[in-house]
């Protein structure tokens, strides 16, 4: 065999290897799209086609000491060592990035991004990952067929790849060809061209919009490009100066004297209770017919909207105002243990008794955690529940219990408090006791059931409530955590994805029931509570209080895309600029990008979008999220 023939031999075996696990990616992306397809309805052949050059790279990455090694001249004694070494790093790969790839055809109903390296840190914190695991095994046992199956097919067409390259030490030649050819091409493949900085998850959205990211991209790739990438960059948009004037999180409150000196606070973070499944704001069958009750007597938002998908994400920016404009959530980023400002903290030194409680078993999310790093002085869970009768198996103390023990568990703190309840049984697997299976209302989807035995254990809450001394003097914040897993194309759209209810409800009416058309975000409640509570401070916010006259707005951040909301519209930002604009007023019709039509706008909202990361990034890389 002459060189010619051993180069084109070695190369052809090669690209039927790596040709199996193109063909693995492929089939992972349209079995993504199939359990998926409410989310990605204006996708066409383009993404596909862009998918197919992130394979490619992700491919590159993943195998390139798979590529170096099949190169590599071997003695005729040790080829077949090579060629254990070859299949074994060839199926732990493949079946990994299978695997990797078949975790999100689930996983994304619950964040709508492909999975990052901080889904380890979030899995590990407490013991999530071990309750967890059988449930989802049993849950979505399809997946594991799949993997069995894919794993199956290519090692049967990788038996059907012969392999006689390189037996001799002497063929030189060929290797030297191939890597000072194959190398480079390599490292230009793996970069993603010849730009300046290697391709990057945010790069997607340059060839589809935003919403299609999760389709362009591989689970694969989304993991190894944020690995050891948790840390923010330094931006310089702007000189500080400039920066000031156009964002400063840096706030005085503005009190209203509307509710006595020393009301009480509970915020009730609610699980999932997304708009699509609250009757008060989706207009078709409640699930929520109590919370409907409570929200008519209360000051609440056509807009409310919730900072990011995840409950990890929503605790810093409702109880701190810190959003988490990064792929990490911020509780399990780097900069978890920085120093905050949070009503906890605040509201301690005005005298108030404070506590966090979830009926989780301790340590999930890092809930308990971040209770302290903000100030709280009590964390009640499961183990302080202390009662495994009422354990749904899987999360924590159903809702039907804890609920109304949180409400006795209040009265014996000293007045004035400051209480937070989240509540978990409205979080898959959707668990309801079998007492309660025949009560439930239920829908097209299994949420639907389990909201609507989240509404009914907060009326338990609510009639235990009531009981107490404390009840007519005490503000009630009820707020859901993120909208859920859907499978209605609407609510799969980024402009409706996190509209969520908020409502301030305060039992002596002294707080006007209000329904105002504004965009209000999570971010905004810890203002718009001191203004309530009649505090003097100066503190640390991302968010605006109700009170504050300016122009409303909001930001969410989503797999390297910024999601703003101002006015009706919906900005999204990428790669340094405005690249689409959606109005989010007409549900019903189709998304229509009307960017062209408001380019002066596009550039003021870029500017305030730069602002808010620089000075984010800035004052999280410095730990100076705090008043100085």
């Amino acid at each position: 065999m002459n060189n010619r023939q051993t180069i084109f031999k070695g190369i052809k075996t090669l690209i039927s290897r790596l040709g199996i696990v193109f063909l693995m990616m492929t089939l992972c992306r349209f079995l993504f799209f199939f359990f998926n397809q409410d989310s990605f309805s204006n996708a066409g052949l383009l993404e596909f086609a862009v998918a197919s050059w992130f394979d490619t790279i992700t491919i590159t990455l993943y195998f390139l000491p798979f590529i170096v090694l099949h190169f590599l001249p071997t003695p005729e004694k040790l080829f077949k060592l090579k060629e254990i070494i070859l299949k074994i790093y060839f199926h732990l790969t493949n079946t990994l990035m299978i695997g990797l790839n078949l975790l999100d055809i689930e996983y994304f109903k619950f964040t709508s991004k492909r999975s990052t390296f901080d889904l380890f840190a979030i899995l590990g914190a407490g013991s999530d990952f071990s309750q967890l695991a059988m449930t989802f095994i049993q849950d979505f046992w399809i997946l594991l067929l799949f993997l069995v199956a894919f794993a199956t097919l290519s090692e049967w067409l990788y038996r059907k790849t012969k392999n006689s390259y390189y037996r001799s030490q002497k063929i030189l030649l060929p290797f030297l060809v191939n890597i000072f050819i194959f190398l480079p091409l390599l490292i230009i493949i793996g970069r993603g061209g010849f730009q300046l900085k290697p391709i990057g998850m945010m790069e997607a959205s340059k060839f589809s919009n935003p919403e299609n990211s999760a389709l362009v991209l591989n689970t694969p790739f989304t993991m190894i490009k944020s690995y050891g990438k948790e840390r923010l960059e330094i931006k310089s948009y702007y000189s500080l100066e400039e920066e000031l004037k156009i964002f400063n999180p840096i706030q005085l409150s503005k009190p209203q004297y509307i509710l006595p000196d020393g009301t009480n606070v509970v915020v009730i973070i609610l699980e999932s209770f997304g708009n699509e499944f609250v009757g008060a704001f989706n207009g078709a069958k409640s699930y929520t017919p109590f919370f409907d009750s409570i929200i008519g007597q209360s000051l609440t938002f056509e807009n409310g909207i919730a900072n990011g998908k995840k409950s990890i994400e929503a605790v810093p920016a409702i109880l701190a105002s810190i959003p988490s404009l990064m792929d990490n959530p911020y509780i399990s980023s780097p900069y978890g243990n920085n120093k905050i400002v949070s009503l906890a903290s605040i509201l301690k030194k005005q005298g108030y008794a404070t506590a966090f409680y979830h009926g989780a078993t301790n340590g999930s999310m890092r809930f308990d955690g971040f209770a302290a790093q903000a100030g709280f002085d009590h964390y009640f869970g499961r183990y302080e529940y202390n009662n495994d009768n009422h354990f749904d198996k899987t999360w924590g103390i159903l809702d039907e219990y804890f609920n109304p023990w949180t409400a006795k568990q209040l009265t014996k703190l000293k007045e004035p408090f400051f209480g937070t309840l989240f509540t978990l049984s409205s979080h898959h697997p959707y668990f309801i006791p079998s007492h309660m299976r025949l009560r439930v209302r239920k829908g097209r989807q299994p949420i639907a059931a389990s909201i609507n035995y989240g509404d009914i254990s907060l009326r338990k809450f609510f009639e235990e409530a009531k009981k107490q001394p404390w009840y007519r003097n005490t503000l009630f914040v009820l707020v859901a955590d993120h909208t859920p897993a859907t499978k209605d194309p609407i609510y799969n759209q980024r402009r409706f994805m996190y509209k969520i209810p908020i409502a301030f409800y305060h039992p002596s009416k002294l707080l006007k029931a209000k329904r105002e058309p504004i965009i209000f975000q999570q971010l905004d409640i810890m203002p718009t509570i001191l203004d309530l509570l009649n505090i003097n401070t100066t503190y640390y916010s991302y968010g605006k209080s109700y009170f504050n006259t300016s122009e409303r707005e909001a930001i969410t951040y989503l797999e390297g895309s910024y999601f703003y909301f101002l006015k009706n519209h919906m900005y999204t930002y990428s790669n340094e600029k405005a690249r689409n604009l959606y109005g989010f007023e007409n549900r019903k019709e189709p998304a229509i990008d009307s960017l062209s039509y408001f380019k002066s706008e596009s550039k003021t909202v870029e500017k305030r979008i730069k602002a808010i990361i620089q000075r984010y990034n800035r004052d999280l890389i410095h730990n100076k999220t705090v008043v100085e």
